[in-house]
């Protein structure tokens, strides 16, 4: 089980990283307030978007517009003409007007029926301005409601885009005592007449509730505000809608009595002005262009609806999450995100796109209808983090991408990469016939040596001598087509023919050889013997391009040139280097060759003339070491008995002969006289065991040499000697060759 979940965990590593890292840098974007005016933009547009709501009538509006301006015949509104208006609402018995109205010095004529009025009349509502500097901003009551206690402030709150999305409720005054906005003090005494009034929420700073509603106060960070103003008592102003949500009328329609006589009967009348031109005009959510501005007096009457709609019919405020919430929430998306990128990371870019088009219809779809039952929940910063965590995912892969393309580098070449992943028909199944120069490399006797070495040390070895010939190969631009355990098949001239590939694929088998020196010094440094490689290279046509299934592809060659390559690199011994006529033709005279020789491998009908290589001259002037095989007699001849080999099976039938003389890689075999005299072909392998006092050694296998020996004899040059045997060999002829 405990497997499982660490193979589950290792397999999602990357979610589990990219998940809360694109979460806290959301998060670390959102506290930074850069969010903020997006996240208000989507408020304003769900807030248009959401159901119109039904008008409220119990609030009713007095606009005054220029055609009152016009008809009354004066530029301004005397306070003869506002004290006529006020006792024609006030026949109409309503149950309080808010005066949003200045009105703290006289305006005559008819200043005197207006204190008339005011002194008579408990529930007219004055303004007052209080926020700002007392000198030049700050506006006073009229001054006998102010000595009744019949005024309240128009102060609104303006967002940084100046716009009013906050209802100020209330505001402390100079002595204490809270000084309600108009919009409140109007639904206040509304309230008071149907019997529901104000309470204090125990343990609270003085919240208010309404009812079954608690008034829970605005703070700095509520929805998408970020260290926002909260002084005094707010709230999220819940709209009853755009400009025109409440019945309006004109001062001349109250004035000529074009209304019906109970028209004001209770409700609440706002008066106020209404036109563009007398700048009372604010931005809401609802103002997409400047004829759609709000007048004042409007929101006020929002407010008042807010409060009356709170208390008596349970219309919800506008909540939002606290902030452990919403990064709760954030950080699922971002989960969303990086899954569905993690799943889809075999499919296309744009695919990707459209499938994240999903979750973010879910995410817009879930927050609407939230909003709708009034609960603001975070839209920005989740749609944020599941396109981060998508966009980081997909980094990621790419990344791993780049990883992969320098990983393939180093066994396909990058001309290989390049071809599968930038061109799409690089992609297709199928090939193409092409005369390439094709190099097969294999160590000697590895894999008797692997069987006594742990499976640990042996691709220890492997991966240090890979790593070498892959280094020589890729200077030489082969495309390594394939590593088979300890052999190498490599292609010079695809995917990319060049005029040269015949040449360097000579020349990367001479700078193969020369490598080993480093790669054996370093096996002696490991207390490894030697390692031998013998390479074959021919030159032929070939159909070359990706082989296998829709699931499972591979790019390679096929052909029996192929083949013929694998069976001219079985001929050669350590160290040597065997080419086809083909190759050399291809090559030319600077390739210096040392010797050749008719073969007829298996499968082939007519005979190969192969070369022995030993150079190459021109730009690469490289040349393998001339080694002088010194072949010591031995003083007691070895017994032994010998197999042939026949592919990877080994005969059933036995030879006996001796050890006559010995070398430092090689020997020659004298064989037994009293047998019928039936010699190893050339180029052969054979499996030898030491014979003594009737015990066999362990197995040692060399390749027959083509070189002439006296009748009944044959050179061998060991291709793998068990530690043991070898050590007794080299002690033998060290000992010999010192004499």
């Amino acid at each position: 089980m405990w497997q499982k979940l660490k193979q589950v965990i290792w397999q999602w590593r990357c979610i589990w990283t990219i998940t809360p890292s694109i979460t806290l840098i959301i998060i670390l974007l959102r506290s930074t307030g850069l969010l903020q005016s997006w996240e208000l933009a989507v408020y304003d547009q769900y807030l248009r978007l959401r159901p119109q709501q039904t008008r409220d009538d119990r609030i009713v509006i007095v606009g005054i517009d220029e055609y009152d301006i016009n008809a009354i015949g004066q530029g301004i509104i005397t306070d003869e003409v506002l004290a006529e208006l006020l006792g024609k609402l006030k026949g109409m018995k309503p149950i309080a007007i808010g005066l949003d109205l200045y009105r703290d010095l006289p305006v005559e004529p008819g200043h005197e029926k207006l204190e008339e009025v005011f002194q008579n009349t408990d529930n007219i509502i004055g303004i007052e301005k209080v926020l700002g500097d007392s000198r030049r901003e700050a506006v006073k009551a009229p001054p006998t409601l102010k000595a009744k206690g019949q005024v309240a402030a128009n102060d609104v709150v303006l967002d940084k885009d100046n716009k009013v999305r906050r209802a100020l409720l209330a505001l402390t005054g100079e002595n204490g005592k809270p000084i309600y906005s108009l919009g409140v003090y109007l639904a206040l005494l509304y309230l008071d007449a149907e019997g529901v009034s104000p309470k204090i929420v125990p343990g609270t700073n003085n919240w208010w509730q309404l009812g079954e509603t608690v008034l829970v106060p605005f703070a700095s960070n509520d929805g998408s505000y970020v260290g926002a103003d909260a002084g005094g008592y707010q709230v999220i102003l819940n709209y009853r809608g755009g400009r025109g949500s409440f019945e309006t009328v004109s001062l001349i329609d109250i004035l000529e009595e074009r209304v019906p006589p109970d028209w004001g009967r209770s409700r609440l009348i706002l008066i106020g002005k209404v036109s563009e031109s007398f700048g009372d005009v604010l931005v809401t959510p609802y103002t997409q262009n400047p004829s759609e501005r709000m007048p004042g007096v409007e929101v006020h009457a929002n407010i008042a609806s807010q409060i009356i709609s709170t208390a008596l019919e349970n219309r919800f405020l506008i909540k939002s999450w606290p902030e452990s919430m919403e990064y709760v929430w954030i950080f699922l998306w971002a989960g969303f995100g990086a899954v569905i990128a993690w799943n889809g990371r075999e499919n296309s870019f744009l695919y990707k796109g459209a499938i994240l088009l999903v979750p973010s219809s879910v995410l817009l779809l879930i927050t609407y209808t939230a909003f709708v039952q009034n609960w603001w929940i975070p839209v920005v910063p989740p749609i944020l983090a599941l396109g981060g965590a998508a966009i980081a995912i997909t980094a990621y892969i790419a990344r791993s991408a780049g990883q992969i393309r320098h990983t393939f580098g180093r066994y396909l070449s990058k001309e290989i990469v390049t071809t599968l992943l930038d061109h799409p028909e690089g992609l297709k199944l199928g090939g193409e016939r092409r005369k390439i120069t094709l190099l097969t490399s294999d160590l000697r006797g590895f894999t008797a040596t692997s069987e006594r070495l742990p499976p640990e040390e042996v691709v220890k070895i492997l991966n240090f001598y890979l790593e070498y010939m892959a280094d020589v190969i890729t200077h030489y631009q082969g495309t390594i087509d394939e590593f088979m355990g300890d052999g190498i098949l490599v292609l010079f001239g695809a995917p990319i023919a060049r005029e040269d590939d015949a040449e360097r694929a000579v020349a990367c088998a001479v700078a193969m050889q020369l490598a080993m020196g480093s790669v054996n010094e370093q096996m002696k440094k490991w207390g490894i013997a030697p390692l031998e490689m013998g390479i074959g290279i021919n030159t032929g046509e070939v159909v070359v391009g990706n082989i296998g299934s829709e699931k499972r592809t591979k790019y390679g060659v096929v052909g029996n040139q192929v083949n013929l390559t694998y069976r001219i690199e079985s001929y050669t011994i350590g160290g040597q280097i065997i080419i086809s006529e083909t190759t050399l033709q291809e090559a030319g005279s600077i390739v210096k060759v040392d010797g050749e020789r008719q073969v007829t491998p298996k499968g082939v009908k007519q005979p190969l003339t192969i070369y022995e290589v030993t150079g190459i001259g021109g730009k690469y002037n490289l040349y393998l070491p001339e080694e002088e095989e010194i072949f010591c007699n031995l003083p007691e001849e070895i017994a032994v008995q010998y197999s042939l080999l026949k592919g990877k099976d080994i005969s059933k039938e036995i030879f006996f002969g001796t050890l006559v003389q010995l070398s430092a890689k090689g020997a020659v075999i004298k064989h037994n006289q009293e047998e019928v005299m039936i010699l190893p072909p050339p180029l052969s392998n054979i499996k030898i065991n030491m014979v003594s006092e009737g015990k066999l050694s362990e197995d040692i296998y060399a390749k027959v040499r083509e070189k002439p020996a006296e009748k009944g004899s044959f050179f061998i040059r060991f291709t793998n000697r068990p530690p043991e045997i070898q050590s007794q060999l080299d002690n033998l002829y060290n000992s010999i060759n010192q004499k």
